[in-house]
């Protein structure tokens, strides 16, 4: 195959930006010639790569060019560096996967320490679905709780989140006043992040031996999950990280204190010998070795 590099930028613009005129705009061309460049693309394959909807999507087999498009532009961009110019795409875009909870408490840090001329693009999913972004070639990288690397990926082990089930003391003294018994923990509200998430659950099933299905609240916002555990609304698993104040202080406790959750983070990235990339990946690794258990 003959794989174009502009046909290939193409591609990147229209999935990125989700419409041919969007594409167009970032490329600074007409939304006619991001068309035929994805036609030309598409002959060069010999296969459908685009779906033509609203917003645009890729292909299973578009999302295999995707990746070596993405995977091109950013060793592009490095070696446009390392000669002293300019990336011609402007700064180098690297998009990441992250959970709620370490983008909340830890990762803008990292990001920080990151060089200049990086822009970050994040992908907020649970830890336990983050490699399907790195699979379909949506991001560079991600920090997952799975070791197994995904294809044409490496990993590295981060540490761990620590997760407590915590409760306001009004909410504690109200539905387990008994302790955390199996009844208690079927009949008390519960907060959940979104239904992907399985900490709680985690916890329910070790409680009960039937299945415990307590009223949820589903609040899908890390800030606001903890919140809405502070107001009372339900108990919900709160990391170490968000609520130390909390704890010392008394607003929250924990309604069951001989359980901890540890949560494993892994730092998994595209096996890619590009200076950004493995900058970003130490800025994450470092921030991560003072936080992290």
């Amino acid at each position: 195959m003959d794989l174009q590099l502009d046909q290939l930028r193409a591609l990147d613009a229209v999935i990125t930006e989700g419409t041919f005129d969007a594409a167009a705009r970032r490329l600074s061309v007409t939304a006619s010639a991001v068309s035929q460049r994805i036609k030309a693309l598409e002959d060069a394959a010999g296969r459908i790569l685009v779906q033509r909807t609203k917003p645009v999507r890729a292909t299973e087999s578009g999302l295999a060019v995707l990746r070596l498009a993405r995977q091109i532009q950013l060793l592009s961009a490095d070696t446009a560096r390392e000669l002293g110019g300019e990336p011609a795409d402007g700064p180098i875009r690297v998009p990441i996967a992250v959970n709620a909870d370490s983008l909340e408490t830890w990762v803008l840090p990292a990001l920080g320490r990151a060089p200049r001329g990086v822009c970050f693009e994040i992908h907020r999913e649970d830890e336990e679905h983050t490699t399907r972004l790195l699979r379909d070639g949506t991001v560079m990288a991600a920090i997952t709780s799975t070791a197994q690397p995904v294809q044409g990926c490496k990993v590295e082990r981060l540490g761990a989140i620590r997760y407590r089930p915590m409760a306001s003391p009004e909410f504690a003294a109200t539905w387990f006043a008994d302790g955390a018994t199996a009844k208690a923990y079927a009949a008390a509200p519960v907060v959940l992040f979104d239904r992907k998430d399985d900490l709680q659950d985690r916890l329910l099933r070790k409680r009960g031996r039937k299945p415990l299905d307590p009223p949820r609240h589903y609040v899908p916002s890390s800030t606001g999950f903890a919140e809405a555990v502070r107001l009372g609304l339900g108990w919900g698993m709160l990391p170490d990280l968000q609520t130390r104040d909390d704890q010392a202080t008394g607003r929250l406790v924990s309604i069951d204190p001989r359980v901890v959750i540890d949560v494993p983070l892994y730092w998994q990235q595209w096996r890619l010998d590009s200076p950004a990339l493995a900058a970003v990946a130490a800025a994450i690794a470092a921030e991560a070795a003072d936080v992290l258990r």
